[in-house]
């Protein structure tokens, strides 16, 4: 057998063509092909493939995260525009307490694959791609924000609640000017348990779907690819990470604020 120091040498030629024409997903076909490829063929054949992939993985990581990104951002949206008006009047209404948390309760407690085959079949929010994942995803984040602003505001001395009333304020005053700002600090640790938790369950919603990093996962565990899977879980969890510390740092400054 021939030494085979380069790439220009016939053997690489004859493993790099034969990759290019099978295309990436059948590279570990070739590699284990019948052809009598040396060792170090292989070797060189997955470099070349591994290098034409990159830009193309690279591009596709960015697209999947913007993906990702826009279905949690969605998610958490709606999840606050439900939760926060809910936890006010949870804080005003207690009779209505059991019944809201028990709801948002039993939501957190369906896993999130079989939540997404629940509502795959209900008319209107149901199907296949981003609508029944960005549902299930606020069905899921709904629960921290609900507590955590209720929380909040029942959390206030009612001693200043008192001065408050005493002083003339109306309702609406007494909550935009004394309970939202003194409770802000748990409101946004809410926001930021629900923000984190959505990242990571909006990887499920590949799935059905909805698209995102879990795209990746699926593919590589479909495919036993560690590349693929790494491709989506890692950005997925520096996501997760840079969420925790932004919503925590926010989280901080406001409880300073509050006391």
């Amino acid at each position: 057998t021939p030494g085979f120091g380069s790439c220009d040498q016939p053997g690489a030629d004859t493993a790099s063509r034969a990759i290019k024409k099978e295309g990436r997903g059948r590279m570990g076909k070739i590699l284990s092909s019948p052809v009598r490829f040396s060792r170090r063929q292989k070797v060189t054949a997955r470099a070349l493939t591994i290098k034409a992939l990159r830009p193309y993985l690279l591009q596709e990581i960015v697209e999947l995260t913007g993906e990702h990104l826009e279905l949690v951002s969605i998610a958490i949206g709606v999840a606050a525009a439900l939760g926060l008006p809910g936890g006010v009047l949870l804080a005003r209404s207690p009779k209505l307490r059991p019944f809201l948390l028990g709801i948002a309760n039993v939501m957190q407690t369906i896993p999130s694959l079989a939540l997404f085959g629940f509502l795959i079949p209900v008319p209107f929010i149901g199907g296949i791609g981003k609508r029944t994942a960005i549902v299930a995803l606020v069905l899921y984040a709904l629960l921290p924000i609900l507590r955590n602003t209720m929380v909040g505001i029942l959390g206030i001395d009612p001693a200043i609640r008192e001065s408050a009333v005493a002083m003339g304020m109306t309702s609406r005053q007494l909550l935009w000017r004394v309970e939202i700002p003194l409770s802000l600090a748990t409101i946004v640790a809410g926001l930021r348990i629900a923000t984190v938790t959505t990242m990571g369950t909006a990887t499920i919603a590949a799935a059905i779907g909805g698209g995102g990093l879990g795209v990746f996962i699926f593919r590589g565990i479909a495919s036993v690819d560690t590349t693929q899977i790494l491709a989506g879980a890692i950005p997925a969890a520096v996501l997760a990470l840079l969420s925790d510390g932004g919503l925590g740092w926010l989280e901080r400054k406001f409880a300073v604020y509050s006391r």
